[in-house]
């Protein structure tokens, strides 16, 4: 199968999903022009002449913009440059993205992508190397996705671009240079790759230990898995994919089968993504544990600019 980056595999993403539906666009910062400050939109100008648009530095423009769009029949996917900038713009993300459907009863759609790169990054210091997704899981409207690799870059971004609620799509910033295998999509039943929103994925089975785990730090999941089969240990690995709705059930059943759970993220580990899968472990299968669970991650700490630190 042929190999191709991360940044490679969602700009395939985004080509196929503007020819299949003219309706869909994006805009940014320096995607017209540049191409996105990390090559992920390369290309797409001269393909879709109008439906790549560069915008003023605003973000309360961009995602404010794109949810009226998709309002009005759209779907709009809007790049945020960097996540640490979802702060200047959350009004529109948690008041107006998030609750619209709701507010209207139904009878509205918010068809849209927003696009955040995030993670840490060398000497990106603290305003730029955060990984900020708990934020979103705690809003309810919001599906919030992560993938580890290019394959599932694609297949989630082709659904995110066709879910009728609205996405955030957090991509890491060192894995876009990361490499892996993406099928044609000749090669894909159904004749292209989808992944379904909501959907973990078990990446490696076994009978000792769950580890979950998502974005950049599935590549340390693995990797542990590895070395834990050399000592005779068979870890069962769990990419979770979709942050929101996490899909619980897969879990729920891995634990109930290992008996422990190890959850492994990159953002810091107060109040994080893994705070919420444990809590729900522990309320729904504390009887099956037979050691504590345990949550890998990030000091509570801003990110340092010194290489040293």
């Amino acid at each position: 199968m042929r190999e191709i980056t991360f940044a490679e595999a969602t700009l395939e993403a985004m080509a196929e999903e503007m020819q299949r539906d003219p309706n869909v666009f994006v805009w940014g910062e320096d995607i017209a022009k540049q191409g996105g400050i990390f090559g992920q939109f390369k290309g797409l100008t001269a393909q879709f002449p109008g439906r790549v648009i560069d915008t003023p530095i605003s973000e309360t423009a961009i995602v404010g913009g794109a949810v009226g769009a998709a309002l009005a029949g759209v779907r709009p996917v809007a790049d945020m440059h960097f996540a640490d900038f979802f702060g200047v713009c959350l009004d529109e993300v948690f008041n107006q993205m998030a609750k619209a459907r709701y507010m209207f009863g139904g009878q509205a759609k918010v068809p849209m992508v927003v696009r955040a790169p995030d993670g840490l990054t060398n000497c990106g210091a603290a305003q730029h190397s955060q990984s900020v997704e708990a934020w979103f899981m705690h809003i309810p409207g919001i599906i919030v996705v992560a993938a580890s690799n290019p394959a599932d870059a694609k297949a989630l971004l082709k659904s995110s671009i066709r879910s009728d609620n609205p996405v955030i799509y957090f991509e890491n910033k060192i894995i876009y240079r990361q490499k892996g295998p993406v099928p044609e999509n000749s090669e894909c039943p159904g004749g292209e790759l989808l992944w379904p929103l909501g959907k973990a994925k078990v990446v490696r089975g076994g009978k000792d230990v769950t580890i979950v785990s998502y974005s950049i730090k599935m590549n340390d999941a693995k990797a542990a898995a590895e070395t834990l089969a050399k000592e005779g240990i068979e870890a069962e690995v769990i990419d979770l994919m979709t942050i929101s709705p996490w899909d619980k059930e897969t879990i729920l059943n891995s634990v109930k089968k290992t008996h422990r759970l190890v959850i492994v993220h990159e953002a810091v580990k107060q109040g994080g993504v893994g705070a919420e899968i444990s809590a729900t472990i522990a309320e729904e299968a504390i009887d099956y544990l037979d050691a504590p669970i345990v949550r890998l991650a990030a000091p509570f700490i801003p990110i340092p600019f010194s290489p040293t630190l």
